[in-house]
């Protein structure tokens, strides 16, 4: 029913960046937070940041504050994030998520998201 799509993982050098993009199908994407989480292996996923349904409230996990910026656009049902100055420590499987129960404020927890992305693999090299 409700479908997200990544897209724009890769390789990159460190100091690079990329932009990921998500695609979002068969909801009403305007009403939904939107939020950005990574996965490294054998970690549980780790909040990256998330947007609210206006673009009004973004938040971002310390690690990338700085670096990433999340935005979205009303008219392509979309939610990109920005990765610049990329580090090896940015390697993970990216995943972009949606709560589509209202809330105040975006969420920073994994579980308070209800769709998910397939996720898509960020390497940054050395």
């Amino acid at each position: 029913q409700v479908q997200l799509v990544e897209s724009g993982g890769g390789l990159v050098q460190a100091g690079g960046s990329l932009r990921l993009s998500c695609v979002v199908s068969g909801g009403t994407f305007n009403y939904y937070i939107m939020g950005w989480f990574r996965q490294y292996p054998g970690k549980e996923r780790e909040f990256v940041a998330c947007i609210s349904s206006s673009s009004s409230t973004i938040y971002y996990g310390d690690s990338v504050k700085g670096r990433f910026t999340a935005s979205r656009d009303s008219a392509k049902d979309t939610v990109y994030l920005q990765m610049n100055s990329l580090k090896p420590e940015d390697t993970a499987v990216y995943y972009c998520a949606a709560d589509s129960f209202w809330k105040l404020v975006p969420s920073r927890g994994s579980n308070d998201y209800n769709y998910w992305g397939q996720g898509t693999q960020v390497t940054v090299s050395s």
